[in-house]
């Protein structure tokens, strides 16, 4: 015999070597012996029986997504039933490749003993005596030879034999690529729409009996050849492809002839532009399964997906077609739908620190500037490493806290004074500020000189400005689930054309600021400025209001991070027609569907700071005190002179 094992399982041509080689091996047979040593020498050293242990360890591990009449095409002829049914118990897949193996063994010279591997000095000679006996009568199987005629003609005698309209439902519906209907059909031949289906039927059988006749064994072969090429996902394109018959036209039919091809390969599903084995579904969660901890370089990932049954040739465009997975600078990685995790994810595949504005632009998809600034700032994830960088928690490093914060830390790292000089050189070194940033907050409030040139910070810190209304208290504020105070602005003509706008103390006094104080916040846009002289004072957030395109009407509700970044999101204006209750919700920020109007007090109450349980009353009272007079009209008309409408 001069078949090895590959040359009977065609799985065996396009597994990588690395992926059979730690199952299939065994010491008492050569390297790669799978494709090496003649199958009958293989199974009179070891065994049949050990043999065909070998292979259905590698279908159980490797090749779960094809039929058994896949990996083994010989046990289509000796067992039709079991060839159709995908690999299941271990020991019973081994059953049935031993019963092929030995019967083909069995045509051979000498086959006594092969299946336990034994051989004494007098069956092995016996056996080399018969094999002299027999050697002109018993020849062993050879590889299967290249028809005498054409595939496409072989394909074309299946069909010649039938009626005009036999061949007519057969090109325009059973082997269509747009099928036509029976309704259709029937009208044209003047037939009822069951008389179609009994003869669509009829014809499916006739091809099924004459594929499984001997004229058409190198059609079978061909069809085994290519699941072996296919894998368990390829491009639905690759189908025509593979050969160059595939292209012919079919003289019976008029359709190229892979389109009949197609319906012989049962057992794949063709799902956005891809021939999938089994479940695509299936398939695209155990790919997904491969990368749950983090970016994997392709060439391994290319490796990982092979496993699967997928062609490394195909395998990076899968991966490409596989929701919530990225291909990301030679990366596959995760690719949820939270920003969080893909910036993240652009983190990891990055290897370091990268600004809001390099991270949005990796990402490649519709996220503001600003929310992917206020998702790095508020996320634990994240370390601000810079004034504009940010990296993986995880990675360590120091924070970076603001300037003023940043000064307070050198001063205390040299023993509580330090050289002005020294720490404007620091800091402008590793961090993106500038010098005269350094020099103004080292000489403002918080810190005092020593000696010429030299600053600690202030023994005596001023107290904490008391407004007359605490943030709580205060209109148009409003608390979010992560404790933060943002404030409301109601987006007006003067905000679009640039000029600046107050901020209500009790909110200033929250963010750290006393009369006579500046606060300078960065945001993408560059810096905005709030100051404090007769009252508490936003500078210009124009353009912040022009990457959002606000119009007149709409709110944009702000805070202020530790490190000092202008944190903003955006919300346009409510339609008129949704339900009071709904737009009272709208004015804090809520926009969510509510099941019921308590559960819309609660919600309220959450947000202006009052504990749970709070009564409906006293939520009212509250936005009464603060001045809310806005939400107080969709929720109680008649508490307020001026409803909103």
């Amino acid at each position: 015999m001069n078949l090895s094992l590959s040359d009977v399982v065609p799985p065996l041509r396009w597994t990588a070597p690395s992926q059979v080689e730690p199952i299939a091996s065994d010491p008492r047979l050569p390297d790669a012996w799978w494709q090496a040593l003649p199958l009958d020498r293989a199974c009179a050293l070891v065994g049949t029986a050990q043999v065909a242990a070998r292979l259905a360890d590698l279908t159980v591990a490797s090749w779960g997504h094809l039929v058994l009449g896949d990996v083994l095409p010989l046990l289509r002829f000796t067992d039709p039933e079991e060839s159709l049914r995908t690999p299941g118990d271990r020991d019973a897949v081994q059953r049935l490749f031993t019963g092929v193996f030995d019967r083909l063994m069995a045509t051979e010279p000498g086959a006594q003993n092969r299946s336990t591997g034994q051989s004494t000095g007098q069956s092995s000679g016996q056996a080399t005596q018969t094999s002299g006996q027999t050697s002109g009568d018993a020849a062993a199987p050879a590889r299967p030879a290249r028809p005498d005629r054409p595939l496409p003609d072989l394909i074309d005698d299946l069909f010649a034999e039938l009626d005009e309209r036999q061949r007519a439902i057969a090109k325009d519906r059973v082997y269509a690529e747009h099928r036509v209907t029976l309704d259709e059909l029937a009208q044209r031949f003047s037939v009822t729409r069951e008389r179609i289906r009994q003869i669509e039927r009829d014809l499916r059988d006739h091809v099924e009996e004459s594929l499984r006749g001997p004229d058409a064994a190198p059609l079978a072969a061909h069809l085994s050849w290519l699941r072996g090429r296919l894998g368990s996902a390829v491009p639905a394109d690759d189908l025509a492809a593979a050969v160059p018959w595939h292209r012919t036209e079919l003289r019976t039919l008029g359709i190229p002839a892979w389109r009949f091809v197609r319906t012989l390969l049962t057992g794949y599903d063709q799902v956005d532009g891809w021939l999938v084995a089994g479940g695509v579904d299936e398939l695209r969660e155990k790919t997904r399964q491969l990368f749950t901890e983090g970016p994997v370089k392709m060439a391994e990932a290319v490796a990982l997906v092979a496993q699967l049954g997928v062609r490394e040739d195909v395998a990076e465009r899968w991966l490409a077609s596989v929701p919530n997975l990225r291909v990301l600078d030679g990366h596959v990685v995760p690719w949820p739908r939270s920003a969080g995790d893909k910036a993240e994810a652009v983190l990891a595949v990055a290897g370091g620190p990268l600004s809001p504005e390099e991270i949005q632009e990796r990402i490649g998809e519709d996220y503001s500037l600003v929310g992917i600034r206020n998702q790095l700032t508020s996320d634990e994830r994240f370390l601000r490493v810079d004034r504009n960088k940010y990296g993986l928690r995880r990675w360590g490093g120091e924070e970076y806290l603001g300037i003023r914060e940043m000064i307070a830390r050198e001063v205390e790292k040299s023993g509580g004074e330090a050289s002005v000089n020294s720490i404007v050189n620091d800091l402008t070194q590793r961090y993106g500020v500038s010098e005269s940033s350094v020099r103004a907050y080292a000489g403002g409030p918080g810190f005092e000189r020593t000696q010429r040139g030299w600053i600690r910070v202030a023994q005596e810190q001023p107290e904490s400005y008391q407004p007359r209304k605490d943030v709580s208290l205060t209109r148009r504020c409003f608390r979010s689930r992560d404790g933060r105070w943002w404030h409301r602005v109601d987006v007006n003509a003067e905000h679009l054309r640039g000029s600046g706008s107050p901020l209500p103390t009790g909110f200033a006094a929250h963010l750290g600021m006393a009369p006579g104080g500046q606060l300078t916040t960065s945001a993408p846009s560059g810096d905005v400025v709030i100051s404090w002289h007769n009252q508490p004072t936003m500078g210009s957030i124009r353009n912040i209001l022009q990457e959002y395109n606000a119009m007149e009407g709409d709110h944009v509700f702000l805070t202020v991070s530790d490190g000092g970044e202008l944190l903003t999101r955006f919300l346009p204006s409510a339609s008129p027609q949704i339900p009071p209750l709904n737009r009272a919700l709208h004015l804090i920020g809520y926009t969510a569907p509510v099941a019921s109007e308590a559960e819309g007090l609660r919600l309220i109450g959450a947000r202006i700071g009052l504990p749970e349980g709070t009564s409906k009353e006293e939520i009212l009272a509250a936005l009464r005190e603060r001045g809310d007079r806005d939400i107080l009209a969709f929720l109680d008309p008649s508490s307020t002179a001026n409803p909103i409408g």
